[in-house]
C-alpha cells in the first residue's frame, strides 16, 4: 500500500481540521490517553523553568495534555498543517505557549531550536517520511538528560490487536470520516498503523538513535496493544565531559 506524500497529508489534515476535534472526541480515551503519556514524562515542579517541544501538535490536544502535566512550563508547539494550527490558535492558552507552522523535518529553518528539557510527539511518527532522521533531530534538540515521550499508534505485534484495529477502522473510524468528507484521511490512518513499526521495532529505533532507558507502556481500554507511550532520554555527559571553551 502507498501512503500519502507529505504535501498531500498536510492538505488532508487542513481539510479535516474543522471537524477534527469533534471526531476524535468520539473516542472516549483520546484526551485521557494523551494526558497519561504527558504525565509519564514525570516533569518536576509543575514544569517551572522548563521548555518543552510539542511536535505534531495538531489542534492542540497534545499541548493541552502537556499543560495539565506541567502547567508552569514554556511550550513550543509545532505542526505542518496550517488548518490544524488555525483551530489550535483560537483556543485559550497561557502566555508561555507558542505555535509554529513547520514540518518537523525543518524546525531549524522555522527558528525552533533547543535545547529543550522535554519533547512530546503525539501521533506523529507514522506521518513522517524518515522517522530515523526526525528522531536524530529530536535527540540533538534535547539537553543532556532531557526526556522524550512518543504517544503513537504502534501495534504490539499480536495478530489479535492487528485484527481489532482493522475492525474498529472499518466499523467506526472510516464511516465517521466519510460523514465529514475525510474518508481518504481515515483510510490512510488505518493503513498507516498497519504499516508502521510494531512496538519492538520502534523501541529499537529509539535505542539505535542513542536514547537511553527506552520503555514502551500500553494505554488502558480498547486501545491496549494498539496505542503505546514510548519513553527515553538523552544521556547525561560522562564525568570526563568538558564543555567547549571550559577551563
Amino acid at each position: 500500500m502507498t501512503l500519502m506524500r507529505d504535501a498531500d497529508l498536510a492538505e488532508a489534515f487542513d481539510h479535516a481540521a474543522p471537524g477534527y476535534d469533534r471526531l476524535v472526541g468520539l473516542n472516549a480515551g483520546y484526551h485521557a490517553d494523551l494526558r497519561r503519556s504527558a504525565r509519564r514524562l514525570r516533569l518536576p515542579g509543575g514544569g517551572a523553568g522548563l521548555h518543552i517541544l510539542d511536535i505534531g501538535c495538531g489542534t492542540g490536544a497534545s499541548t493541552a495534555a502537556l499543560l495539565r502535566a506541567a502547567p508552569l512550563a514554556r511550550i513550543t508547539a509545532v505542526d505542518a498543517s496550517a488548518g490544524m494550527l488555525e483551530r489550535a490558535a483560537v483556543k485559550r492558552w497561557p502566555a508561555g505557549v507558542t505555535f509554529v507552522h513547520s514540518p518537523v523535518e525543518r524546525l531549524a529553518a522555522a527558528g525552533v531550536t533547543g535545547p529543550f528539557d522535554a519533547v512530546f510527539a503525539g501521533y506523529l511518527f507514522r506521518n513522517v517520511a524518515d522517522p530515523d532522521a526526525v528522531l536524530a533531530a529530536v535527540h540533538s534538540a534535547l539537553r543532556p538528560g532531557g526526556r522524550l515521550a512518543v504517544h503513537e499508534y504502534s501495534l504490539s505485534g499480536s495478530a489479535g490487536h492487528r485484527a481489532l484495529w482493522s475492525a474498529v477502522c472499518r466499523a467506526v473510524i472510516i464511516p465517521a470520516g466519510t460523514v465529514t468528507g475525510d474518508r481518504d484521511l481515515y483510510r490512510y490512518l488505518h493503513r498507516s498503523v498497519l504499516e508502521f513499526d510494531t512496538v519492538p521495532a520502534f523501541a529499537a529505533r529509539l535505542d539505535a538513535t542513542g536514547f537511553k532507558d527506552v520503555r514502551a507502556l500500553p494505554v488502558p481500554g480498547w486501545q491496549t496493544g494498539i496505542v503505546h507511550t514510548f519513553l527515553g532520554r538523552r544521556a547525561q555527559p560522562g564525568p570526563g565531559y568538558r564543555k567547549t571553551g571550559s577551563r
